[in-house]
């Protein structure tokens, strides 16, 4: 045990948004006591279809919204990748603060984590039917209904940095 009681929570965040939310505020409520660390999965990457913001980016979308909504005992961890799986979570552990448990929903996340011994968690998925970060990118490059997927706050900072427009301009992903 660290002394501090954390949990990880890895993604992209690509962008933030209201699933994410929901998952940040479910996992406070079920573990008052832990801490939430948010690993930021590729964070080396950036202005890619699929990665169309910079891992400080990421950050400030998730810093605004926890702070939006209240959600405290939080941080943010940008992970780069390092494409060898053999190695990736001593990589994870070198660069996150102790951590007792992970929570994810993706399956190689999970064997990894598990194949050390990690106590590893499903999150619940939240309106999973839309909020995903490919569909809330394609709303954006559709110029359908977008903010609606999005914290406030998050809505507002894309707006601030013109990440609607990046979207268009780097195209599907």
């Amino acid at each position: 045990m660290t002394g501090t009681a954390r949990g990880l929570l890895i993604g992209r965040f690509q962008p933030f948004h209201l699933g994410h939310l929901e998952v940040a505020k479910h996992l406070r409520a079920q573990r008052p006591e832990e801490e939430l660390v948010f690993g930021i999965g590729s964070s080396e990457e950036s202005f890619t279809p699929e990665n169309p913001f910079t891992a400080g980016e990421r950050a400030e979308m998730i810093a605004r919204a926890l702070s939006e909504a209240r959600v405290t005992r939080c941080l943010t961890v940008p992970i780069p990748d390092i494409d060898r799986h053999a190695l990736w979570t001593a990589h994870v552990r070198e660069i996150v603060p102790p951590f007792e448990r992970v929570y994810t929903n993706n399956p190689l996340t999970r064997r990894l984590f598990e194949r050390d011994h990690f106590p590893v968690e499903s999150t619940p998925l939240f309106q999973r039917e839309s909020l995903q970060g490919t569909k809330v990118r394609s709303a954006i490059l559709d110029e359908l209904p977008w903010k609606a997927l999005l914290p406030p706050a998050v809505a507002a900072y894309l707006e601030e940095i013109g990440g609607s427009e990046r979207i268009r301009l780097l195209g599907p992903g």
